[in-house]
């Protein structure tokens, strides 16, 4: 290969990595603004307060892209993908691809509607038998565990109410 053509996809692969830094300095710069705004009474008993881990989460943020950037321009390049354990040469699973967001689309338009428990457990049992699984009575099962559990789990365990849907007067 030419020095010139080496040097060409240098540039597009820098290009690229720059690009994520933009990236990365602007969600850094969005988290830092928005961290600004959080409205926040004083208190004594909770000196920390909700703006903190925002606002070190932005600046972190800022000082990666940073830190890309200056390496990027100093010739570095990240190394690629070698698929250690993924055949890079075969093409996308689509068999396995679609139905996977077909049932990340079901749950989006039934959460609100079915509830969290119905559209979760569609979400995990159709997510198991998108990736292979044919044991059918016991995903099912499993999958009701899961969302029953992250339901409660979020709701004593973290205060948030996630959607009861059509179950509310059950759950």
């Amino acid at each position: 290969m030419t020095e010139q053509a080496q040097t060409g996809t240098s540039r597009v692969k820098n290009r690229a990595e720059l690009g994520i830094a933009a990236l990365l300095g602007a969600v850094g710069a969005v988290v830092l603004v928005d961290a600004s705004r959080i409205v926040v009474p004083y208190s004594q008993s909770d000196p920390v307060g909700p703006r903190t881990m925002p606002l070190i989460i932005g600046a972190l943020l800022l000082i990666t892209a940073v830190a890309l950037t200056v390496n990027v321009l100093r010739g570095g390049a990240g190394q690629a993908e070698e698929g250690e354990d993924v055949a890079l040469s075969h093409p996308t699973d689509w068999k396995t691809v679609l139905p996977l967001v077909g049932a990340f689309v079901l749950n989006i338009l039934l959460i609100d509607v079915a509830g969290w428990v119905i559209s979760g457990t569609l979400l995990f049992y159709c997510s198991v038998w998108a990736l292979g699984s044919r044991h059918y009575l016991r995903d099912a099962i499993v999958s009701v565990v899961l969302a029953l559990g992250t339901y409660y789990g979020f709701y004593f365990g973290l205060g948030i109410k996630l959607p009861a849907g059509i179950l509310a007067g059950i759950l």
